[in-house]
């Protein structure tokens, strides 16, 4: 999908209308000059003009490129339907998003002051730079939606000699999907069945790890048995340990089901790919990811630096 651009805005002083310029360049702060620069990940700021014609009826009169303090008024699609992680770029630029809409500044807003009301705490958006360059009105930028990578790893001797029918690991792939489709994001998900060995199983990660996965599942062999190898090759191989979420889930179950205390069940952070490894068990399986869910994409959201609280 393609974005044209209508106009590229600055300020020096935050709070203030933006002036349309002929062009703003993009560096590792955000747009040079203007004062909403700096190292963070609202750096740049984008108003669709949908947006804001649907608020010139309001208003009664029509908006200027910039009075919303938009860096960027563009047209084609309604910028708010898009979400974090989606990117915009071109041969010259790169940005991908960070926020949809903000706190209203209130009294301090021109536009709010005005008219009582502003559009841009509801659907204007705000990015971060990823690759610098020049924009200029009359570009036009491409829509790149974020897609979620997901692995499922199922560890079972019985099931990967057949023996066995596997059910966490589909069970694992219908929760995903549920969720993904919940919170809007796109997902392609690849599952595999292995037997409960540690080089096969360090050979799975480390290609997810090298292709960029976004999200691994393993289940299976986070016990105390002769086989149960799963959280150990993973604590070798991740960079950050999450302790707090597996530690949660077992004293939560474990009150009323003791056993639960005994699931060694781990979770962490290999570069920019989360990994969680679950127990074999279903019904485990299904506690588990209701608690992963809640937390989730808070935790990619920290990982990529962008301050959600």
């Amino acid at each position: 999908m393609i974005i044209k651009i209508l106009s590229t805005n600055t300020s020096t002083k935050k709070g203030t209308i933006k002036t349309p310029c002929s062009f703003i360049e993009l560096t590792a702060n955000g747009v040079e000059g203007d004062a909403h620069s700096g190292k963070w990940h609202r750096q740049v700021s984008l108003l669709a003009m949908e947006s804001i014609e649907k608020f010139e009826a309001e208003a009664k009169r029509k908006i200027k490129p910039g009075e919303f303090a938009e860096n960027i008024t563009t047209q084609g699609i309604e910028l708010h339907q898009l979400k974090p992680f989606d990117r915009l770029n071109n041969s010259q630029v790169e940005l991908m998003v960070t926020q949809i809409g903000k706190k209203c500044h209130g009294d301090n807003c021109n536009i709010f002051k005005e008219i009582g009301n502003c559009v841009m705490p509801k659907e204007g958006i705000f990015a971060r730079v990823e690759r610098n360059g020049r924009l200029k009105a009359g570009d036009e930028l491409k829509l790149i939606p974020k897609y979620f990578n997901i692995k499922i790893i199922t560890l079972s001797d019985r099931a990967s000699k057949g023996e066995y029918k596997d059910k966490s690991g589909p069970l694992l792939e219908t929760l995903t999907q549920e969720y993904f489709s919940s919170i809007g994001y796109p997902i392609r998900i690849e599952k595999v069945i292995i037997t409960d060995d540690s080089l096969l199983l360090e050979n799975e990660l480390n290609q997810c790890f090298q292709s960029e996965t976004d999200l691994i599942f393993t289940t299976g062999g986070t016990g105390f048995g002769t086989r149960d190898i799963t959280p150990d090759v993973v604590k070798k191989l991740i960079d950050k340990e999450i302790p707090g979420i597996m530690e949660m889930v077992r004293l939560k179950y474990g009150v009323d089901k003791p056993n639960a205390l005994l699931s060694r069940s781990i979770a962490g952070i290999k570069n920019q790919t989360l990994i969680f490894s679950l127990p074999g068990n279903p019904k485990a399986v299904n506690e588990y990811f209701g608690e992963i869910k809640r937390i989730l994409l808070h935790l990619y959201l920290m990982m990529a630096d962008i301050d959600a609280h």
